[in-house]
């Protein structure tokens, strides 16, 4: 079973789709916390004046 496996990784086309999932989940990742962070939005310190 494990040198199945170590053969499937050793393809190209394995290689790439892996690479291709992690990347997006990286990238899905900081498109979450940068819209949870809410750059977008003012911040005011003094709110209650």
């Amino acid at each position: 079973m494990r040198e199945r496996l170590g053969e499937l990784m050793q393809k190209d086309a394995v290689k790439f789709v892996g690479r291709t999932i992690f990347y997006f989940l990286i990238l899905a990742a900081l498109v979450y916390l940068y819209s949870y962070s809410g750059i977008d939005q003012p911040h005011f310190i003094y709110n209650e004046f």
